[in-house]
């Protein structure tokens, strides 16, 4: 499940055109995770796009969509995932002015603690009704580039399964490996002999 769960993002993050680059993809267990895709930025970032979120947010999303396309089941190894997601698209919806039907605007006051860099409370400075339609938002955001990752996946099962078998053997991909896999034709099913 792992395999699958990593090679889901991986494989997400080398087909959208915003993502970062894939660095290293391991199902070696590190603490808490059972694995890990580290992507690493081409260059530094000082701005974000509203394209760059919506494809980190389909990568992020893209673990918890293989295990569901590949065992029609899913883990609790996606619940880090989804609340990195969540927390990405609350920050566009109410922070970033990224929402189509809210507009430019932001939500909530932040009372941090300066010198640590912790954020204490937030006092809301807007109605139950405008509430309703961040998380509605959030809940679009979040779903439309689930979908994304879904339909990259669907597109390319058999570059999943390639990448996936290949993490089941080694464990960890990286390098002149990680390159050759993606850049080679994923090997096609065999068909279904002919039944006379």
């Amino acid at each position: 499940i792992t395999a699958y769960h990593e090679a889901g993002h991986a494989l997400v993050a080398r087909t959208l055109p915003n993502a970062d680059p894939v660095h290293k993809i391991s199902i070696i267990a590190r603490g808490m995770m059972g694995g890990y895709t580290r992507l690493l930025p081409a260059e530094d970032r000082h701005l974000w796009s509203r394209s760059q979120f919506d494809d980190t947010l389909a990568v992020t999303l893209a673990g918890y969509a293989a295990e569901q396309l590949t065992f029609n089941e899913l883990t609790t190894g996606s619940q880090n995932d989804i609340e990195q997601a969540t927390k990405i698209a609350r920050k566009m919806v109410t922070e970033y002015g990224m929402s189509e039907k809210l507009g430019p605007r932001t939500f909530g006051h932040k009372e941090e603690l300066v010198l640590l860099g912790r954020e204490i409370s937030e006092q809301r400075n807007y109605s139950e009704k405008v509430a309703q339609e961040i998380d509605e938002e959030v809940h679009d955001i979040v779903q439309r580039n689930y979908e994304v990752a879904k339909r990259v996946l669907t597109e390319n099962r058999a570059k999943l399964v390639q990448i996936a078998e290949y993490l089941i053997t080694e464990e960890t991909l990286e390098g002149e490996p990680l390159e050759k896999i993606f850049n080679e034709p994923a090997p096609q099913p065999a068909e279904p002999a002919p039944t006379t």
